[in-house]
């Protein structure tokens, strides 16, 4: 067994089970932010109604997530000595500002509109949605933020020190706003951001296609179907245009990274864009290749003749595992074109005033709910294995990055324990998801008569 294999794995199974639920969570505060802004406007109990019943299950995500994402922080001290020990003086400050300037922020106004809607003013109540949309995307700010570093380092200097009789390098922070608005922060989060509201609005519109399927709760239902067509129709839309603005950034800064999202191996101008195709990592090249000619180099340079560097230019050990980095990056391609398709044939539909007739589209919209989950996993995954080899780019190679005093049997135990308790975690989940559905929203009549 090889315990830097396996701390790398354990590592992603705890953070992709974590990150089904901050994306959801940022998704669905700004829908609920959405309701209650509008019943602000006309106070039209359908919004409240709407925003009651999509925060209980805001809620019982985020605290899901809460527990699903504690142990990702003990990994730095345990699995990951040697990594914590280099970039510990980095890495500290965004974790300690998502914890007090956005966590904090985001579950004291989520009390609020969980328990205070008879005890505070409308326009207050109203304030509270906004700060916990606020919080959930902050918080994702300062984790892209560490992330990010990793990926294009800046605002530090390397010292060197010695540990217990040995010298060892780490990286001291010199500029606190180098370092967080580092080259790749502002194109990650934007995209992060965007995939986050994905996953809400196409969450929202295919469970409520799968209540109006079944006949439950029918009237509600349509409603939050008819309010959800559009957000995602407009969200895949900025995804898709911030996702091509990143692909600029990681061309300049991670050039290893794109020939390996695209299969190419030879530095060219006039570089394809490969829809389909088998990497062969050992003997550098495709196998079965469909490609369309030109497309990356007028993508990422504007121009035809852009030149785009090729993975031979990189040593055989400096570059990324090709085919799960291909594979990630063009499933998560595939998946976003499936999300925009069911997204327009909706404001078709919407459009017509015919949205809910079709029996087929909101099976395809039930379907697609998993989707947008995935299409965030698969999107890390290529960021994170197409950084490979490296854990800090350029400067801290993975292998020299984990704990040696850890026996790679104590990691595979851990690992084991993780996925026992996380799939209770998600049974736990489903079942309580299931339940709110099952109860529905709160009747118009108690909402109408709290109202006056």
């Amino acid at each position: 067994m090889d315990a830097v294999l396996l701390a790398r794995m354990q590592f992603a199974l705890t953070i992709m089970f974590h990150y089904i639920f901050p994306p959801l969570t940022i998704g669905l505060g700004w829908m609920i932010f959405m309701y209650n802004t509008r019943y602000q406007e006309n106070d039209n109990p359908v919004f409240q109604q709407l925003a009651r019943f999509w925060t209980k299950v805001f809620a019982i995500s985020f605290i899901i997530g809460v527990a699903s994402g504690i142990t990702m922080e003990f990994q730095f001290g345990t699995n990951w000595a040697g990594y914590s020990r280099f970039v510990g003086d980095i890495f500290g400050a965004p974790l300690a500002a998502e914890g007090v300037f956005a966590f904090f922020l985001e579950s004291s106004f989520l009390g609020i509109l969980l328990y205070g809607r008879k005890r505070v003013s409308q326009k207050m109540y109203w304030f509270s949605s906004l700060m916990v949309a606020l919080g959930a995307t902050m918080s994702a700010f300062w984790i892209v933020v560490a992330n990010s570093w990793q990926q294009t380092p800046a605002g530090f200097e390397i010292v060197t020190e010695m540990v217990n009789g040995v010298e060892v390098q780490k990286a001291v922070l010199t500029n606190f706003w180098e370092a967080v608005f580092n080259p790749s922060t502002l194109p990650r989060y934007s995209h992060v951001v965007t995939g986050a509201l994905t996953v809400g609005v196409f969450f929202i519109l295919g469970t409520s296609a799968w209540q109006v399927v079944k006949g439950r709760h029918t009237e509600f239902f349509r409603a939050s179907m008819r309010t959800a067509i559009i957000p995602c129709f407009m969200v895949i839309m900025l995804t898709m245009i911030v996702g091509h603005k990143h692909g600029h950034q990681v061309a300049e800064t991670q050039p290893a990274k794109l020939a390996a999202f695209e299969g190419i191996w030879e530095t060219q101008t006039a570089a394809p864009l490969m829809l389909f195709g088998l990497p062969d990592q050992k003997n550098e090249k495709n196998h079965f290749a469909v490609k369309i000619p030109g497309m990356v180099s007028l993508f990422i340079g504007g121009r035809f003749d852009t030149e785009v560097t090729g993975l031979k230019d990189f040593a055989p050990e400096d570059r990324p595992p090709v085919a799960i980095s291909f594979w990630s990056f063009h499933l998560m391609f595939y998946m976003g074109m499936w999300m925009a398709f069911i997204a327009f044939i909706g404001v078709i539909f919407w459009l017509n005033k015919k949205l809910l007739d079709h029996k087929l589209y909101l099976r395809l919209c039930a379907f697609t709910v998993p989707i947008p989950f995935l299409a965030n996993e698969v999107g890390w995954v290529a960021a994170e294995v197409g950084r490979q080899p490296w854990v800090v780019y350029d400067l801290l190679r993975t292998r020299d990055a984990v704990s040696l005093s850890v026996p790679a049997g104590q990691i595979l135990a851990s690992i084991i324990m993780f996925s026992l308790i996380y799939a209770l975690l998600f049974g736990l989940w489903i079942y309580l998801l299931k339940r709110q559905f099952a109860k529905g929203p709160e009747p118009l009549e108690t909402i109408e008569v709290e109202a006056n």
